[in-house]
């Protein structure tokens, strides 16, 4: 599907000037409610202030196999038998 080329001075994203800002409304105002569910959907994650530190380590394929064949938490799981390994 062919379109036609942009205008002349056409900009994809121009810079924000004080104008610009002073027109701009909140999505809510603007978006019908359902939109801005989705905009602002929570996507899971770590909650603020976690004391977890992400790290790459590396596993024998049978030792991560096992927890992950438990199931969602595997990695809470994991993290338990840790703590438990060296006393917490």
């Amino acid at each position: 599907m062919a379109t036609d080329p942009p205008s002349p001075g056409f900009d994809e994203n121009p810079e924000w000037t004080e104008e610009t800002f002073a027109r701009a409304r909140p999505a809510g105002a603007v978006l019908a409610p359902e939109i801005v569910a989705q905009l602002v959907k929570n996507k899971g994650g770590r909650p603020a202030g976690s004391n977890k530190e992400q790290i790459a380590i590396r596993l024998d394929k049978e030792v991560v196999a096992r927890f992950r064949d438990g199931g969602p938490g595997w990695q809470s799981r994991m993290n338990e038998a840790l703590r438990k390994a060296v006393g917490l």
